[in-house]
């Protein structure tokens, strides 16, 4: 697929991003809007957001086949970055989205002569109950993974390194923690338990985040390092901000720029982890709705080192994060006060107001 016209400049391309609506998939969609692309979502809900930026929308569910292959149709490349996130839900509902609906996407890559697949999955596929420190690629898939979310991204990712050939070029991105305006899904867990968090371990653990415009800046670069150099096709890249930070610290940095008090009070491993399993009990066994305060995973995750060596991405992706974690953390604070100013405004002049339009 050429990019490129005979004086080297760069020609608009069709792309298709899975979870377009979404906090990274928006950002990605962004940056091909601003560059010139033909840009398509599928994604399950209609986005105002995505519309004003001339987004070509379609509805559905990736798990059903139709409606992938009717979102691929005539496109050159695939962001798929849509999932069902955790850190709690059905096995089946795991699966579906996140197995079913990736097979989906390789399958009508495949059937349709899609030229390349950029797929976002996560470092959890690796996380094995244990520190993780400075770790890079060659780290193995845990003999048993520790939540179902890590279980079917790594078949996902494995399935789409097999369907890797010479028409499907394909790259796989782990990106870790993504934060920053715009975040629906870290900050507001934060701020709705401000009140009530407490740390969880000694606090010593260390861990890789990622900014919001530094992750979705790895995905473009993946996309035209693959027509570049195809021969990086099947690889696997750890992304982050090359900063690890102490985890702790970092939730407290954002909860301050949410304007909400740091953590005061910590609790042992050892009980938090207990919490969750008779957590965890109780909502399967009385099937209960919405998820539990805490479950193992959760406790694990939060009180273990868990960061990576991404010195692949830098040398066959040329990625280099733009800011520093300081640098981001202030555009998160003052992004939060100007929505919240916004906020105010329309409560003054009596309009109903809520997050921003396809958070």
């Amino acid at each position: 697929m050429t990019t490129s016209n005979s004086g080297g400049e760069r020609l608009p391309e069709k792309v298709l991003v899975t979870g377009g609506g979404g906090f990274l998939g928006r950002a990605i969609v962004r940056r091909l809007i601003d560059r010139g692309d033909d840009v398509r979502s599928l994604a399950r809900n209609f986005y105002p957001a995505l519309e004003e930026m001339g987004v070509d929308q379609i509805q559905g569910d990736i798990s059903n086949p139709e409606t992938v292959a009717k979102a691929c149709d005539n496109r050159g490349i695939v962001f798929h970055v849509a999932a069902k996130p955790p850190p709690w839900g059905k096995y089946d509902d795991y699966y579906q989205t996140n197995v079913i609906g990736t097979q989906n996407i390789i399958n009508s890559c495949l059937s349709q002569n899609i030229s390349r697949l950029v797929y976002t999955s996560t470092p959890s596929v690796v996380f094995n109950g244990k520190d993780i420190e400075g770790a890079d690629e060659s780290m193995p898939y845990p003999k048993k993974f520790c939540t179902d979310y890590s279980k079917t991204k790594a078949i996902a990712e494995q399935n789409i390194v097999r369907a890797t050939n010479q028409q499907l070029k394909t790259i796989i991105l782990r990106p870790h923690e993504i934060w920053g305006p715009g975040d629906n899904h870290i900050l507001p867990r934060l701020v709705a338990r401000a009140n009530r968090l407490k740390q969880i371990g000694d606090g010593k653990n260390r861990i890789d985040t990622i900014y919001i415009d530094d992750a979705a800046d790895a995905h473009i670069l993946a996309a035209d390092k693959l027509q570049e150099l195809p021969e990086l096709s099947g690889n696997i890249y750890f992304i982050s901000q090359d900063e690890p930070v102490l985890a702790w610290d970092m939730v407290n940095a954002l909860l301050k720029a949410a304007g909400c008090s740091p953590i005061k009070k910590s609790v042992p491993f050892k009980i938090a982890w207990l919490s969750g399993a008779l957590l965890e009990f109780i909502y399967k066994t009385l099937r209960l709705s919405g998820e539990p305060y805490i479950t193992r995973f959760m406790a694990q995750a939060v009180s273990q080192s868990h960061w990576f060596n991404i010195s692949a991405a830098k040398k066959d992706l040329g990625y280099r994060p733009k800011l520093t974690t300081a640098e981001g953390l202030k555009r998160l604070e003052d992004w939060l006060r100007s929505s919240q100013a916004q906020g105010a405004k329309r409560d003054d002049s009596g309009r109903e107001h809520g997050p921003a339009a396809g958070s």
